[in-house]
């Protein structure tokens, strides 16, 4: 099955790719999800569109994402969120509130699905984040999470 992704899928690609996937996973996972839109001939004209709009949000070449990786790595973030007594949260921490905290602390606007929270923040402490900011560049922000 041939598709056009709206979004970007990890291990597949990014948002105006046209991908050749199985039948089952298109059909059952990427287009219910809205993922991706089957590809014709018409909807090849809306390939142009996103992959101009994803050029807009993304950064340009691999110094600016440099620069703001070493902005990110020399940021200090804290995150205030509900936690228990001995210091579990209530819930856990996610890529939205991470993106959040990183602009309050002077940081950049972050995409929230370009972070990635490898074991889910469920306790009080630092934990490591990572941020893909490039193909070839990924940066580690140390977010400090108290109960707030």
């Amino acid at each position: 099955m041939k598709l056009i992704l709206t979004n970007e899928v990890s291990g597949l690609g990014a948002p105006g790719d046209v991908v050749e996937v199985k039948d089952g996973y298109g059909r059952n996972y990427l287009i219910p999800r809205g993922f991706a839109i089957r590809w014709t001939r018409g909807a090849e004209s809306q390939i142009a569109s996103i992959k101009k709009a994803r050029d807009a949000r993304e950064i340009r070449d691999v110094g600016s994402a440099k620069e703001v990786a070493g902005q990110l790595g020399a940021l200090k973030v804290k995150l205030a969120t509900r936690a228990g007594d001995s210091g579990r949260l209530f819930g856990s921490v996610t890529t939205a509130d991470v993106a959040q905290a990183v602009k309050a602390a002077g940081g950049p606007q972050l995409d929230r699905r370009r972070i990635e929270i490898v074991n889910p923040i469920k306790s009080v402490g630092v934990h490591k984040v990572s941020v893909r900011l490039h193909p070839e560049v990924s940066a580690t922000v140390d977010i400090e999470v108290v109960a707030g």
